[in-house]
């Protein structure tokens, strides 16, 4: 799709969360603050994402997906979604069920995890 997977899952992060900042994502993501405006400049630059100022406080920039952004997070999306459910052919609801117990636990072991220094 052209796109990085940091791009992209950045580009998820705004498509999910329309109105968002880049410090709300910076939160979110851990990571650098630097990082986080290469990505959002590219995905600008790209036409792929919109800033408007914050009505309170306008030195604020919300992000969204362009109707462009949009359309390729929709595209992406679906085509996760085909390589989810073609992974999963002939995997029982039940077993499917569980498995997604079992990852989301792994998740939020990971997330409480604190970083060690």
């Amino acid at each position: 799709m052209g796109l990085t997977h940091q791009e992209f899952k950045t580009l998820m992060f705004f498509a999910r969360r329309p109105g968002a900042t880049q410090a709300d994502l910076i939160a979110r993501s851990g990571q650098d603050k630097g990082q986080i405006g290469r990505l959002v400049a590219g995905l600008r630059e790209r036409g792929l994402l919109a800033s408007s100022a914050d009505a309170q406080d306008r030195r604020v920039q919300r992000l969204a997906p362009t109707a462009a952004g949009r359309k390729l997070h929709d595209v992406q999306r679906q085509r996760s979604h085909e390589v989810a459910e073609a992974g999963l052919q002939g995997v029982k609801a039940q077993d499917r069920a569980q498995m997604l117990q079992w990852l989301q636990r792994m998740r939020a072991n990971l997330q409480d995890e604190a970083p060690e220094d």
